[in-house]
């Protein structure tokens, strides 16, 4: 349930219950197991209910199923309205849903697939548990009250957060959280369109964008098991009923090939339009956000007032439209339509996905590109719907750019595979088009508008780029191994230290001992130990090994520090602690501010409530120089990067060295650096040959 101030308290195993279980869960392959099933289960009956919720809702607004099916037809609750209540839908879905996203869960706006992307690439899966009870309710009165916008987003983004919840709640590892939440996605699109290979597909290339064998296994049977329950609650027949098609002629491959071009020059428009409108709203709308959808569902309604097919999803003109039930004008009327009604949904403030209007948009296309190739070549082509079907997936190949999920959920919603060779083809086509002429696609466009760019560039993380050379103390009084039990109590009693080291009389490095065990010691009565008896084998630190790895090692053992050891493993070097590890990056990070604040007077302004300057205008950008041309071979002080751009690290065959200005760059160096947000692709401009 809500608690005080938005939030919901994530649910934790009772104390009660034994480690050893706790441990299984977390640890264990069968727990894994057992996790991701629980998660498909309950991405199934999500999907379940939030269908039903948009049902409800619809009815409740409109007086149907689905009113887009329905043309001009009034079918409204509201007696005395007529047609006109498609006006005042949005506004009063657009009162209840907006104070709703913006008081819990702002993340809920928009269509969520980016958001589960940036929890998995950047936030190690975690999602507030709150997104999957606000996104349902929002998502299904935004779409239920007409908004023009999909439930496959809502429900990836429902599905993620509850596998997120439940991997929070049992504390298992970011590796196997992020993979949980990739369960969720994978459940929901299972569940809600009956396509268990989609889903896991889906999830594999867009969200955890991870094909391994556990991977691959885990959210199978999370998809399974989601998809068991959507059966049972939907029956399990294909998600579209459209009549059977198949390739006429050879010949038709070329036409297709030209219908994967203009889908792809079709999906890259409807993400220009699509930010270009959240663009020009964000600049006209200066009232309360929460007031955005309720205000600007008028004008969304005057839309829907002149095209009511754009009312909801629209599946039922979908399918009329690969019936071949519409002529050319109309057809093309629609696609411009349904382009203009999501993005204007969105715009805003509207909750929803855009993989159904995509797919809405392909079917106007592709109808229409079939009517026409029927008149022109009669003789070689199919049925318009054909090349409806096809358009469907390449439009949305060409607005993700994920052919293998484009191939399979049309494969999977239509049940009909005659068509899956020209399918393909097409789908290709569109996405290296797409791939051409954009280097964005709808989802990560999203991200990277706020400066977040998960395919290049990651949350600043000054960790990987400290060694433990940075951050160790001296080596504290060394124990030798053959030291009495007195002469060790002594050295305890000179030191602050609650553990030394213990060398033989070479100086080779041979355990670690404790405070705790010299007590033990002295309790038990074995006063002839040496300190080599007592000393127990712990992990060691070398000094070029980053503090990144170093922090999982400390976490891992209980003690209150780890030796450090020469690169040969021999000789104890230095001592580490968490405190020293936190010292460190804190020094460094006081230092990297510092540079970057007196290229950026605007940074250097910025302060945040302990008087740091913020990190939130900048990005770590990591770029491999991988070709022969320019910059290998210059000089790093010749590079002309960016203003206010800080190199912070040059990797070279695994090992950080530092970014001098004598240091000649080479193919296969990694050039780590912080980077103003809104200079990303200038940089990427500035280092030909690199990607």
């Amino acid at each position: 349930m809500l608690a005080g101030g938005g939030r919901i308290r994530v649910l934790r195993l009772p104390e009660a219950v034994p480690q050893r279980l706790r441990d299984w869960v977390r640890g264990s392959s069968t727990g894994l197991v057992a996790l991701s099933l629980l998660v498909g289960c309950g991405a199934g009956a999500g999907a379940v209910l939030f269908r039903y919720l948009i049902l409800w809702f619809t009815r409740l607004f409109s007086g149907s199923d689905d009113y887009s099916g329905l043309g001009l037809v009034p079918n409204s609750l509201v007696p005395g309205l007529g047609i006109w209540f498609v006006v005042l839908a949005p506004v009063v879905g657009g009162l209840i849903y907006g104070p709703l996203i913006y008081r819990f869960a702002r993340e809920a706006r928009g269509h969520g697939v980016p958001e589960v992307m940036l929890a998995v690439a950047e936030h190690g899966g975690r999602i507030r548990p709150q997104v999957a009870i606000i996104k349902s309710l929002a998502s299904a009165l935004c779409i239920g009250s007409g908004g023009s916008v999909g439930r496959e987003g809502p429900i990836v983004q429902i599905g993620s957060a509850l596998g997120s919840a439940i991997g929070q709640a049992v504390k298992v590892p970011e590796s196997r959280l992020r993979l949980l939440v990739a369960c969720g996605a994978a459940g929901g699109i299972s569940a809600t369109f009956n396509a268990p290979i989609a889903g896991v597909v889906f999830a594999l290339e867009l969200i955890l964008r991870d094909f391994q064998a556990e991977s691959f296994g885990m959210v199978v049977l999370a998809s399974v098991a989601a998809n068991v329950i959507g059966r049972a609650a939907f029956g399990s027949g294909a998600f579209l009923s459209l009549p059977p098609f198949e390739l006429t002629s050879y010949w038709e491959y070329l036409l297709y090939a030209v219908l994967g071009v203009v889908a792809a020059l079709v999906g890259v428009a409807f993400i220009r339009v699509l930010y270009g409108l959240e663009d020009v709203a964000d600049r006209i709308w200066r009232g309360p956000e929460w007031l955005r959808p309720g205000a600007g569902g008028v004008l969304f309604g005057l839309l829907l007032l002149a095209v009511p097919q754009m009312y909801g999803v629209g599946y039922p003109v979908l399918e009329s439209a690969i019936d071949g039930k519409y002529v050319l004008g109309f057809l093309l009327l629609l696609l411009v339509a349904k382009i203009v009604a999501t993005s204007l949904t969105i715009a805003i403030g509207g909750s929803g996905g855009v993989f159904a209007p995509s797919l809405f948009m392909g079917a106007m296309l592709g109808s229409a590109f079939g009517l026409v190739a029927h008149q022109l070549f009669p003789d070689i082509t199919g049925p318009a719907g054909a090349y409806g079907l096809v358009g469907m997936g390449a439009v949305f190949a060409g607005a993700t750019r994920a052919p293998l999920t484009a191939v399979i959920i049309i494969f999977e919603l239509t049940g009909e595979y005659r068509i899956i060779l020209p399918l393909m083809f097409a789908i290709v086509v569109a996405a290296g088009i797409s791939n051409l002429v954009s280097k964005d696609t709808i989802y990560t466009l999203k991200l990277r508008r706020r400066g977040i760019d998960i395919l290049r560039g990651r949350s600043a993380n000054l960790m990987e780029l400290l060694t433990v050379a940075d951050a160790m103390r001296p080596v504290p009084a060394v124990l030798d191994s053959s030291a009495a039990l007195d002469e060790v109590i002594a050295s305890f009693a000179d030191t602050e230290h609650d553990a030394l080291p213990v060398a033989d009389s070479q100086g080779e490095f041979r355990g670690v001992l404790t405070i705790g065990q010299v007590e033990e010691a002295v309790r038990d009565n074995t006063l002839d130990a040496t300190a080599g008896d007592l000393a127990l084998e712990t992990p060691t630190i070398r000094p070029e090994q980053t503090l990144e790895a170093t922090l999982e090692r400390l976490v891992q053992y209980p003690g209150s520090g780890l030796p450090v050891v020469s690169p040969d493993g021999g000789r104890v070097v230095g001592w580490i602690t968490h405190q020293d590890v936190l010292k460190a990056y804190a020094a460094r990070l006081q230092r990297t501010l510092a540079d970057v604040g007196s290229q950026d007077p605007i940074a250097s302004n910025q302060k945040d409530s302990r008087g740091g300057r913020r990190l939130s205008r900048y990005r770590v950008v990591d770029l491999e120089l991988a070709a022969d041309g320019p910059p290998v071979g210059r000089l790093v002080a010749d590079l002309e990067l960016p203003a206010s751009t800080a190199l912070l690290a040059l990797r070279r065959d695994g090992q950080i060295l530092s970014p001098g200005e004598g240091s000649s760059l080479r193919k296969g160096d990694r050039l780590t650096m912080l980077v103003p947000s809104d200079r990303v692709d200038a940089l990427a401009d500035a280092l030909r040959g690199t990607h």
